[in-house]
């Protein structure tokens, strides 16, 4: 068997050393992602997520902090449920992290909660599932309170179609139509658990949970949902994309900001904390919306 070497954050097998004094912690974080160019650190400086966490909770374990997170949000992404995990020699109560972190964060990002957790948790590779919630607004105006928070589309969206047509993207499928071009994802299959939508007055939620995403998935479902919303296309059109293979089957990418990380599964032994999904104004708890599923305009 090849020696197993420890690299801060790496997943730990069995075998792999574990240095003395060392500890895991895992936070759940929320953001609203409009003034970021996306979870991960890039070159150049540009605004980050993950950027900013780091430098906070590095002050507060005093000595450098890296992390690793459950997925990477593209640039005007949102997250309610996002998870990271990292490495540190500091020894500080749960809830220091999370206070201690507050003053050096902007506005946008918060920690909602910090747990120690056993060397062998990693928030990438021990999750189970993910869970998004797109948020879609056909109002008459376009809001101006939730501008980038909320995606306005300017036609009425038939939610029952939709609801209809998305059923053809449950299950395990190969999604290479729903990918992004660039995206690096070994293999395109993936299992989609339950994708629901639910109409409030003239806010439409779709939430959608799978074992994994891939890059651009949730939005480029969205976008193929949305042309049957509109009456462009029959409900089966989904699972012809599907069949086609191709990215250039199915429709245009949908925007950014109505889009949210609002759940990660992992073992129960992890103990992690599962609060309200959100966002905020949405108490449902994920799958919770199949029950309100599809719905007319007064709702």
């Amino acid at each position: 068997m090849p020696e197993r070497y420890y690299t801060r954050n790496c997943e730990i097998s069995p075998g792999t050393p574990w240095p003395e004094g060392m500890q895991r912690v895992a936070l759940g974080v929320e953001y609203n992602g409009y003034d970021f160019r996306g979870f991960q650190v890039q070159p150049g400086g540009v605004p980050t997520v993950q950027d900013y966490l780091q430098k906070a909770l590095s002050k507060v374990a005093c000595e450098p902090v890296t992390l690793v997170c459950a997925g990477r949000t593209d640039a005007g992404v949102h997250a309610t449920g996002q998870v990271v995990h990292f490495d540190t020699q500091a020894s500080r109560p749960d809830k220091a992290w999370v206070l201690g972190a507050r003053p050096h964060l902007p506005n946008g990002v918060g920690v909602r909660w910090a747990r120690t957790v056993p060397n062998d948790f990693h928030a990438r590779f021990s999750a189970h599932s993910r869970a998004y919630r797109y948020l879609l607004s056909d109002a008459d105006a376009r809001p101006a309170l939730l501008h980038d928070q909320v995606t306005w589309v300017r036609h009425k969206l038939d939610v029952d179609a939709m609801v209809i047509a998305a059923q053809y993207l449950v299950g395990t499928h190969d999604f290479t139509s729903y990918r992004a071009a660039q995206c690096q994802a070994h293999s395109p299959v993936r299992t989609v658990e339950h994708l629901h939508l639910s109409r409030r007055g003239d806010l439409i939620i779709l939430e959608i949970k799978a074992n994994a995403f891939l890059h651009h998935m949730v939005r480029n479902i969205v976008g193929v949902l949305l042309e049957v919303g509109r009456g462009a296309r029959p409900v089966t059109w989904p699972a012809d994309v599907l069949a086609a293979r191709q990215r250039s089957a199915a429709a245009a990418t949908a925007r950014p900001n109505g889009l949210y990380l609002v759940a990660v599964d992992y073992e129960n032994r992890f103990a992690l904390e599962r609060g309200n999904p959100g966002p905020l104004f949405l108490v449902d708890p994920v799958g919770a919306l199949a029950a309100r599923a599809g719905g007319s305009k007064n709702d």
